[in-house]
């Protein structure tokens, strides 16, 4: 499968179920088994056997022929129509209505098997259910993630404890296991980027000096690792803001994206406060000119988006005024808010720091070396719980706060295949005279 295609939902087809009115029940019954379409339905469908009568009843009738709509995968039409077609049946597709969203059906959704999802698409699918206009970010999303939890994780001697959990849940035959099979991947992904950052601060269960510092020590170049942290921030923010001017596009074309907080306006916002910091780090008059008449024109057009959404009139620019202030507010603190990374960063090296100097302290070629052991031992497994769920809830709030929310402006709905039980006698039979 194409790259391209995991980054959108499945397309989706309105599709009429036509028959003759003797057969709709067949045709019924074959629709549930190919778990394909999701019907309209005026009621909330049920699964017992008695649901393909009710589904029966409540298809529109006209004249020798019954029909329902519904939505189905493309891919899957064909197919549908195939087994349709020995009862003198058919889906047929039409035109979709305007202002009506298809369900969502994402790549690789498979609901005839319970298995619990990998974290990459839990991180989106907790957030929100992708609109079917929208690009799907659970694989960039992933990625994120684990680049932002490794920079707060920094170790590679607890981040290689996480890539030998991850192999272990991965390869590991035990039935305790199997359920969390699927998330092997992404957590050797965490460990391995906590690992490059291990090796960049040169800390390996702390500063033992079994590797050597890479890059910088966190508690000795804390501002580095701060401005570092924050540019990592404005990487992904950038991002975000390209995806979700994609998604803006797809949802309402290039005039919409023109004026959204979150589409071309505030990309181009954004891209004014980076010219801002170039400028002034450069002392260029010339890029801090073009970086005062880019951020105007993005204010402006903003305040023109956000007229329009509040409706007109003295209230709504009152509205849009306050709102386009709270934008700019956000934004700065938004891309502050990444220097967490470098302060959670900085935790995790002092926590580190306190065990091997106990360690050391306690250290001597007698019995007292058993106990510096344990608090060696101990020390380590008490950061590594503690950080690693700081870690993990900080770059989940990021994931959400900063990043998701610029890329997502609206909620879909999950594509629910109709698919009652048809194991009993066919429902037809029991309609025969």
């Amino acid at each position: 499968m194409p790259w391209r295609e995991t980054l959108s939902p499945v397309r989706m087809e309105r599709v009429a179920l036509v028959a003759p009115l003797d057969a709709r029940h067949d045709m019924l019954s074959e629709v549930a088994r190919s778990d394909a379409v999701e019907l309209d339905l005026p009621y909330e469908p049920g699964t017992g056997p008695e649901e393909i009568d009710r589904a029966a009843d409540a298809a529109v009738v006209h004249g020798p022929v019954a029909a329902l709509v519904g939505w189905s995968p493309s891919r899957q039409v064909p197919d549908l129509q195939a087994a349709l077609e020995p009862h003198g049946a058919s889906a047929v597709v039409l035109r979709r209505p305007r202002g009506v969203q298809p369900p969502t059906l994402l790549t690789g959704d498979d609901r005839r098997r319970k298995q619990v999802p990998v974290l990459s698409r839990l991180l989106v699918d907790t957030y929100t259910t992708v609109p079917y206009a929208d690009l799907d970010p659970a694989r960039i999303a992933g990625v994120a993630y684990v680049v932002m939890f490794g920079m707060m994780f920094g170790d590679a001697g607890q981040g290689a404890l996480l890539v030998i959990a991850g192999l272990l849940i991965r390869f590991l035959k035990v039935p305790l296991l199997e359920r969390y099979r699927r998330t092997w991947l992404f957590i050797t992904g965490a460990g391995v980027a906590a690992v490059f950052f291990g090796f960049l601060y040169g800390e390996f269960f702390g500063p033992t000096g079994v590797i050597p510092v890479l890059w910088l020590e966190p508690l000795e170049e804390p501002i580095p690792l701060m401005i570092a942290a924050v540019v990592l921030g404005a990487v992904l923010l950038a991002g975000s803001y390209a995806l979700g001017t994609i998604n803006r596009v797809r949802e309402g074309g290039w005039r919409y994206a023109l004026y959204a907080r979150s589409g071309l306006a505030g990309a181009l916002l954004f891209a004014a406060i980076g010219l801002v910091a170039w400028g002034v780090l450069a002392s260029n008059t010339l890029v801090l000119v073009i970086a005062g008449i880019a951020a105007l024109l993005a204010l402006v057009l903003i305040f023109i988006g956000l007229f329009a959404e509040s409706g007109g009139g003295a209230t709504g620019g009152l509205q849009a005024s306050v709102e386009l202030v709270d934008t700019v507010v956000q934004l700065g603190s938004n891309l502050v808010s990444f220097a967490r990374l470098a302060a959670f960063g900085l935790t995790h090296a002092a926590l580190m720091m306190v065990v091997w100097q106990a360690t050391t302290a306690l250290w001597a070629p007698d019995w007292r070396a058993i106990a510096a052991i344990l608090v060696f031992i101990v020390g380590n497994l008490l950061t590594f719980a503690l950080e690693g769920l700081v870690a993990g809830i900080q770059a989940l709030r990021l994931e959400y706060y900063e990043l998701f929310s610029r890329v997502f402006q609206e909620e879909g709905r999950r594509f629910r295949p109709w698919n009652p039980d048809t194991s009993s006698a066919p429902a037809a039979e029991r309609h025969l005279p």
